[in-house]
């Protein structure tokens, strides 16, 4: 740290003048000279379009913006699977949800699987992690799953805190997220005292929390997390001119499932254009507080000499409505939810490029083995990045072919009463649900509405025909939607006979519990009837 505080305008321009004086990474093959370290930052909900124009325009990001002067961003990364566990999962793996099985925030990996940061290590590379990693199984709350497996059940519950904002601290707090901090902390201490002193190169994973809601206690006993909280000191980096009041459609014409989201998130009552506009703001500011922590990383390595010889990636889990589609969190295939930011910069990376292919979450382990030198495996589901960032052959490094011109995500937790199959390729976004028949697809012209508020689906038949034909050539989407289902029920059941005679009272009590208690038969002999 700086004087205490994160890395000022001072600060940023010595490291601006110390990567001119040529301690920036040279260009050089990543294949001709010694493996280079690798960090890799993952943090949690930051929207991806906020790293390039004009969604940069609302919030002052330096550090982001020094990584996008010296390496490259991706205009159109995507997350696997909207949501904590299962997007990580799919990053850890390299394989699409419906390989790892992760259906929900409670069901990941193994925790014996072999990621690439066990391969790394295997190959030589010295490995360390610190912060959030939320990629194997038995994590998050009861009311999480149980929200996940009912979500077939002929009910509508709200399920979170309506969004909310909170200022805290005054001008001089710039920690708010404490514990992120003292990750950050602890990975800067890991690079100043271990990592110089290392003989092999390292792999460093750091997992922030932010920019996340925070918990919202004022709801009860089982609360979710709705409440964008932050300080003066980050709410002064956000530029409110620049804040876009999103269009809403009225409930009665919104997609049934989006209807479904915005009511158990809590959303469908009347929000005013202010309300709207604090919540976006205060989520901006949580995004630049969490750029700093990114700063402190870079400058750390700058000022040990290592940024020359390390490829820093800095991307997300997935991204935070902010109330567009009158919807907060995440849960969604709209850009804000499902497009993630993904920035590179390192030894061969080209500087000051701006990629527009689209990529996912999966690129990263084959990445990861490439820069690290390791053969990788055929079966992933992902492809590295190398040749994008470094303009390489595709033919050098893949054997696999070329890298596929569509990416896909999907979803299968809580908040959304159904399956989702996002494929996004070219201009088009194609959303289908469940089987295919049961709910009405959408699809959406990117170049024409990048606000995603007309569904064309209706309009271009052949190309959702087509689009739907490529989908299911990757995915057999109506048998992985009912496999859930049957998933979703075995889970319930079980969950139901340990409780034994604790049920009634402990299913009353989970996030739903508000509404639950108005009519606690009712809902009880809704899932009767489900199972």
């Amino acid at each position: 740290m700086w004087g205490g505080e994160p890395l000022g305008r001072a600060g940023l321009a010595l490291l601006f003048m110390a990567a001119g004086a040529g301690a920036r990474p040279r260009p050089a093959a990543l294949g001709g000279q010694p493996r280079s370290n690798v960090v890799l930052v993952v943090c949690d909900s930051l929207d991806g379009r906020l790293t390039f124009f004009p969604g940069n325009q609302t919030v002052d990001l330096p550090f982001i913006n020094f990584m996008k002067r010296y390496g490259t961003v991706f205009l159109n990364a995507y997350t696997n699977s909207p949501i904590c566990c299962p997007s990580r999962a799919a990053m850890w793996s390299g394989l699409f949800t419906h390989l790892t099985e992760s259906w929900n925030n409670f069901k990941g990996l193994d925790p014996d699987y072999v990621t690439w940061m066990d391969l790394m290590e295997k190959h030589g590379y010295h490995t360390q992690k610190f912060g959030k990693l939320d990629y194997t199984s038995g994590h998050h709350s009861v009311s999480n799953r149980v929200e996940a497996w009912t979500r077939d059940v002929h009910f509508l519950l709200r399920q979170e805190g309506r969004p909310m904002v909170n200022l805290t601290g005054d001008r001089k707090r710039v920690r708010v997220m404490e514990a992120d901090w003292q990750n950050t902390d602890k990975a800067v201490s890991w690079i100043k005292e271990e990592a110089v002193n290392l003989s092999q190169p390292f792999v460093l994973y750091l997992g922030l929390n932010l920019p996340h809601p925070y918990p919202s206690p004022y709801a009860g006993e089982n609360f979710g997390s709705s409440t964008f909280l932050t300080s003066p000191y980050w709410l002064e980096q956000v530029t409110y001119e620049a804040i876009k009041i999103p269009k809403w459609s009225s409930l009665s014409e919104m997609h049934p499932v989006d209807y479904y989201s915005s009511y158990t998130k809590n959303c469908t009552g009347k929000f005013t254009r202010e309300e709207v506009r604090n919540i976006r703001a205060f989520y901006y500011a949580m995004c630049a507080e969490t750029d700093a922590m990114l700063g402190e990383i870079i400058s750390a390595l700058e000022g040990t000499g290592l940024l020359r010889k390390t490829v820093v990636m800095f991307t997300a889990d997935h991204g935070e409505l902010a109330m567009e589609h009158r919807q907060f969190y995440k849960m969604s295939m709209y850009e804000g939810s499902s497009h993630v930011p993904l920035l590179v910069m390192g030894p061969g990376v080209k500087e000051q490029q701006e990629i527009p292919n689209v990529v996912s979450l999966v690129d990263i382990y084959p990445t990861m083995l490439d820069i690290a030198r390791i053969p990788v495996p055929q079966n992933l589901s992902g492809f590295s990045l190398i040749p994008l960032l470094c303009e390489k052959a595709e033919s050098e490094v893949s054997l696999r072919g070329p890298r596929p011109s569509w990416v896909l995500s999907e979803f299968h937790g809580c908040n959304v009463n159904s399956s989702v199959y996002m494929l996004r390729t070219g201009k088009w976004k194609y959303i289908t649900y469940s089987d295919g028949c049961s709910v009405l697809p959408q699809l959406f012209d990117l170049t024409a509405d990048p606000e995603e508020l007309t569904n064309v689906a209706i309009k271009f038949p052949v190309i959702v025909h087509s689009l739907d034909k490529t989908l299911r050539s990757i995915v057999n989407y109506p048998k992985v939607s009912s496999s859930v289902q049957e998933y979703n029920k075995q889970q319930f059941i079980s969950w139901k006979q340990s409780l034994g005679q604790n049920y009634s009272s402990v299913i009353a009590n989970l996030r739903w519990h508000q509404d639950w208690l108005k009519e606690q038969k009712r809902y009880e002999n809704a899932i009767d009837k489900w199972l």
